[in-house]
């Protein structure tokens, strides 16, 4: 049975305008990163995704390679899709993006026009899909020259088969250049992933280049993996993923500094009423900077209680302080 979505699931999300588009995005959008592959538990991923969608959530990330294994979280969102929300489809936004290794042989990663098209064919069948509305180069390729990626993306975009392109994890000089090549072939780059959190700020000016541009911008790993939440505060939980899942995080990864500042920002959190996920998640959305964050989770009960940073955005000056001199 088809599930009937929450009638007032649009009261108390914030949507934000991404760039200078039209497609405005929630303040708030759920990755597929690690907790929807084959692996996981089809009913708590299903859980997850209606109850985002129940709260407001409509935009929905995922890549390629999620999983694991690789493809497994797109078959994942494309059945719940199928079964359950079918009907909502164009209340909704789909993004993905290839870049990052997906299958052996030369053509199954960077940034190629044959890796790039190839990808996105593949992505749409595992979701059950006629087109996504945003789809990314993943990565940036030192290989294949930009003007190619940019030729791919701009001729899935006039395909239909995307809406929006945009890019991640590409840096200040990169990001320049790839926007005027797509603006030359008639097409706005619409959004830039990149990692930004309170303890990973190198991205920073990227910002302005993105404002001047007209491009929006989403983060992830906005808890900087778990740091940010606590949870390492007193060392490795048995339980955590750095214990359990060691493929992207591990003990090495968990550095103590950060964890020693992530500790001295929960009685500012405390302040606030918040606790510090809530505070982070809400720092990263504070300015408008960003367009959206995108939570990671393991369980629905992890994106409602995260979701409760929406309520106080705004800080303080001497707030914004106090937190700068922990993290210099």
């Amino acid at each position: 049975m088809k599930c009937t979505p929450n009638p007032a699931r649009y009261a108390d999300m914030p949507y934000r305008r991404c760039g200078k588009s039209g497609l405005k995005l929630p303040a708030m959008s759920l990755g597929l990163w690690h907790s929807f592959g084959a692996q996981a538990s089809y009913d708590n991923c299903c859980e997850m995704v209606l109850g985002a969608f129940d709260n407001g959530i409509t935009h929905f990330d995922l890549a390629n390679n999620y999983g694991p294994p690789e493809g497994s979280a797109e078959e994942t969102l494309g059945k719940i899709l199928n079964e359950q929300l079918s009907a909502h489809r164009d209340e909704m936004v789909i993004s993905t993006k290839a870049g990052y290794y997906m299958w052996e042989g030369p053509y199954g990663e960077w940034g190629s026009r044959k890796h790039l098209i190839s990808s996105l064919d593949q992505s749409l069948k595992r979701l059950g899909l006629d087109y996504v509305d945003i789809f990314y180069h993943h990565r940036p390729d030192p290989d294949t020259p930009l003007e190619e990626t940019a030729d791919a993306l701009a001729d899935i975009i006039k395909s239909g088969k995307a809406m929006y392109a945009g890019i991640s994890n590409y840096n200040e000089a990169d990001t320049q250049r790839i926007v005027d090549i797509l603006s030359q072939r008639g097409v706005h780059c619409l959004i830039h992933q990149m990692k930004y959190s309170m303890l990973q700020r190198q991205n920073e000016p990227i910002f302005a280049l993105l404002n001047k541009n007209g491009v929006g911008s989403i983060a992830f790993s906005p808890l900087a993996q778990g740091i940010l939440t606590g949870k390492y505060a007193n060392g490795i939980p048995s339980n955590s993923r750095a214990a359990t899942d060691k493929r992207f995080l591990n003990a090495s990864s968990i550095d103590e500094n950060d964890v020693e500042k992530a500790n001295k920002l929960m009685p500012i959190a405390e302040s606030r009423g918040q606790s510090l996920a809530q505070m982070a998640l809400a720092w990263v959305l504070r300015d408008g900077a960003a367009t959206s964050v995108i939570l990671g989770a393991s369980k629905l009960s992890q994106i409602t209680d995260n979701l409760n940073a929406l309520k106080n955005l705004t800080f303080t000056s001497q707030e914004l302080a106090e937190i700068d001199d922990i993290l210099r």
